[in-house]
């Protein structure tokens, strides 16, 4: 999403407030990566689920302007899809990489999920969740984050210790009020990120994207080693039904081909569009 040049410092907060609903489930303790893939949805009423929180979450202003994709010494490059349609929700597995970031910069490299509606006048409200790696906090490490246009601030969830190699599941949807929670699969648990209410309503239209951007203060192209994501589902709006994978069958809205091949960087749809990878094109 379009972000503003300003930079601020980052401040320790506590878990970001939630609803009464999330607020209810139990601190998550310290654990490790998941081992295995989840095995039952996330949601409040879910056996397990519990809310982060064991650590302070470090709350950044950054915001970055959003480039032309089109910018190849540094800018902005936004590889993935979004739906024609609305949604109830999204999830997926995303793997975590090394990028190219340099420290004291704007750079970033992030794989998340996002639902969003257009307000209008140029308003949009959003919430995103996935992995980063940012020049501004922590470089060279990779964080749980969550985005989101109430507090307009990145949200970095540092009890998750994630390496290169991981492969973080993450899943995006709403109760049904309008409330929208991020949640991560974490310890072999759903561990919710963050709940928002936001003014999108009971269904939002999604995006799957490895975003990158390279600071144009100091234009230098970012090596980002392909980024896999897979296992992508769509919840329909209508609670009751079923999860179901993201095919080529579902409106889904995409960049044309030299545009996601901006920049040196390459998209390969595997199977459309539930599996894929986005980074560094193969050298030739």
């Amino acid at each position: 999403m379009g972000r503003v040049l300003g930079l601020a410092g980052l401040v320790a907060a506590l878990a970001v407030a939630t609803p009464a609903q999330a607020g209810d489930l139990p601190v998550c303790g310290k654990a490790k990566a998941s081992t295995k893939a989840p095995t039952m949805p996330a949601g409040t009423r879910t056996p397990g689920a519990c809310r982060a929180g064991a650590g302070p979450v470090l709350e950044s202003a950054v915001q970055v302007q959003r480039l032309r994709a089109e910018t190849t010494a540094g800018g902005y490059h936004h590889l993935g899809a979004g739906t024609g349609g609305e949604w109830g929700g999204v999830s997926g597995r995303i793997a975590v990489v090394d990028g190219a970031i340099r420290p004291n910069t704007y750079d970033f490299v992030a794989g998340r999920f996002m639902v969003k509606r257009d307000l209008g006048n140029g308003n949009m409200a959003w919430l995103e969740a996935g992995w980063a790696e940012t020049g501004w906090v922590g470089a060279g490490r990779q964080h749980v984050y969550t985005y989101n246009s109430n507090t307009r601030t990145w949200q970095f969830y540092d009890q998750y210790t994630l390496r290169p190699g991981d492969r973080a599941w993450i899943d995006l949807h709403t109760d049904g009020q309008g409330v929208w929670q991020a949640w991560l699969w974490w310890g072999n648990r759903w561990n919710l990120l963050t709940a928002q209410r936001l003014p999108v309503g009971r269904s939002a239209y999604i995006e799957q994207y490895v975003e990158v951007y390279a600071d144009p203060r100091r234009a230098a192209r970012i090596d980002v080693p392909p980024v896999a994501v897979d296992n992508v589902q769509l919840r329909p709006a209508v609670g009751a039904s079923r999860p179901r994978y993201w095919r080529s069958d579902v409106n889904t809205l995409t960049a044309d081909s030299a545009a996601q091949r901006s920049g040196g960087f390459c998209l390969n749809w595997k199977n459309r569009f539930d599996t894929w990878t986005a980074g560094d094109c193969p050298v030739t």
